[in-house]
């Protein structure tokens, strides 16, 4: 059972029994629960911790749990309707009203119930992530001089030379800013590089969190077809003349969600294109330590190959470790890095010391290189045993490319031509994902990764959220099921 699973369900025993004990009662000891309910130490401090913060208990160090005493009645909730016509009223003077909706990203970080499997997740499952290497580099960290005083602004010297090594090319140290995480990072060159109301040229399909930052900043994603060589320079080079955006933001390694890497002869062709337009390029280079182990050598960054200064670099540690290790780095050269540095500080101030150290002390142990070769391993096992599974038991559903790295496979569902594969034309990835997650295994609908009306239905299913390669085979075994309820 997972650590989570065991804390809910422990918690929720405890909270059906509080009855029994008077307001200020103590509860049994923590060793008393471990032994009665067969859980770890740390699930019963976890479990009560979760009450705590529900207010039904308190935890007093050295004395035990108590029953929490009733809270005065609350104050009846006021009228909030108002703020339909004021947030209302705030997008008929803006050119593209800021709308978030953060629905396709949500679905990816929302944990489903317990029992079923997590094919939507966008991180590693615990055992794939470093955690007694980040462990030990948080203590390492917090022992530092210092390490819990004010950071440079830009970040810490040492992380800001560590990241320029691995952008590689001429990018130096002084061209870097640290950044709390990928999203932060593409948040700040979003806002640098468009004003409120101007296009945004993006991949299609691409990540949804990435569209739900243009929108919320007021700008218009204009799509740009990616077929399995990447981006088509040939449409990109249409959609800047035709629009006459200032902005393109790629994800050249590993894209999201497809897989697909920018061929060689089409990287330059992207540079060239994006100078010719006097327009920057977003390199969102979000997954180049999820490398899976038959890859080959990896291209450069973009960043690497741009001497001029079109390219403004998002890489991340993230998913190479954990949700919570959100350290990054934005990088670019020329005027455009002030601006960039300007926003981030008025935006978050710095990232906090105590992480950035942390991140020194990861990078630089023996424990790092281990565990990115452990994980190359690990992913390129579950990706060919999703592909295999899929092509066995859901042979419909079209997977035109096996990626070489990352986290996902991307499929299409039939077209709904009629007969069998009636059910997957309008309305089909609502009612495969409605239904496997009736069956324990919940999905990533492709609407959200599409800026405009999409060419077809898609899934993308995720192999590195769940324990390992028994759960990809149940959860194509339930997907299977889901499809036969579906048609």
């Amino acid at each position: 059972m997972h650590e989570r699973s065991s804390v809910g369900e422990l918690a929720e025993q405890l909270r059906r029994e509080l009855d029994c004990y008077s307001p200020g009662g103590k509860l049994p000891s923590s060793r008393a629960l471990v032994e009665r309910f067969r859980v770890s130490p740390v699930t019963v401090s976890r479990a009560l911790a979760q009450l705590s913060a529900e207010g039904l208990v308190v935890t007093r160090p050295g004395a035990g749990a108590f029953r929490a005493r009733p809270h005065a009645v609350a104050e009846p909730a006021g009228d909030t309707s108002w703020q339909e016509v004021a947030l209302s009223a705030d997008g008929v003077a803006e050119l593209v009203p800021r709308t978030v909706d953060a629905s396709g990203v949500t679905v990816s970080l929302t944990t489903p119930p317990p029992g079923v499997l997590e094919f939507n997740g966008g991180y590693p499952h615990p055992s794939l992530q470093p955690e007694r290497a980040m462990a030990a580099a948080l203590a390492r960290a917090g022992r530092r001089p210092g390490a819990w005083g004010r950071p440079p602004l830009d970040g810490l010297p040492e992380l800001r030379e560590w990241f320029a090594r691995g952008i590689g090319g001429a990018v130096t140290a002084a061209e870097v800013l640290i950044a709390a995480g990928g999203q932060a990072a593409l948040a700040t060159a979003l806002r640098a590089l468009a004003p409120p109301g101007a296009p945004v040229l993006v991949e299609s399909p691409t990540y949804p969190g990435m569209l739900a930052l243009a929108r919320a900043a007021g700008l218009r994603p204009v799509p740009v077809p990616v077929d399995p060589d990447g981006v088509r320079p040939d449409l990109l080079a249409d959609a800047f003349r035709a629009t006459g955006a200032r902005v393109f933001v790629c994800q050249p390694l590993f894209q999201n969600p497809t897989g697909a890497v920018l061929a060689p002869d089409r990287r330059a062709e992207v540079l060239r294109i994006a100078r010719a337009a006097g327009a920057f390029v977003i390199e969102d280079d979000f997954v180049r330590r999820l490398v899976h182990a038959d890859s080959g050598p990896l291209p450069r960054t973009l960043a690497a190959d741009d001497p001029d200064g079109v390219v403004v670099h998002v890489g991340s540690l993230t998913k190479a470790t954990s949700p919570s290790f959100r350290v990054a780095a934005l990088a670019a050269r020329g005027p455009v890095l002030e601006r960039l540095r300007a926003i981030q500080v008025v935006d978050s101030f710095f990232v906090p010391r105590p992480l950035q150290e942390a991140a020194l002390e990861l990078v630089g142990s023996p424990a790092w290189p281990r565990h990115l070769r452990a994980l190359s391993a690990e992913l390129k096992t579950r990706r060919t045993t999703m592909a295999t599974e899929l092509a066995l038991h859901l042979p419909e559903l079209a997977l035109p490319h096996i990626p070489s790295g990352g986290y996902h496979l991307w499929l299409r569902l039939p077209d709904g031509a009629g007969g069998a594969s009636q059910a997957f034309g309008s309305g089909g990835e609502s009612a495969l994902t409605a239904a496997a997650l009736r069956n324990g295994v919940a999905l990533t609908p492709g609407r959200p990764y599409f800026s405009a009306e999409p060419p077809a239905a898609h899934l993308r299913l995720s192999f590195a959220a769940v324990a390992g390669v028994g759960e990809i085979t149940e959860g194509i075994r339930r997907l299977r099921v889901a499809c036969d309820e579906a048609l």
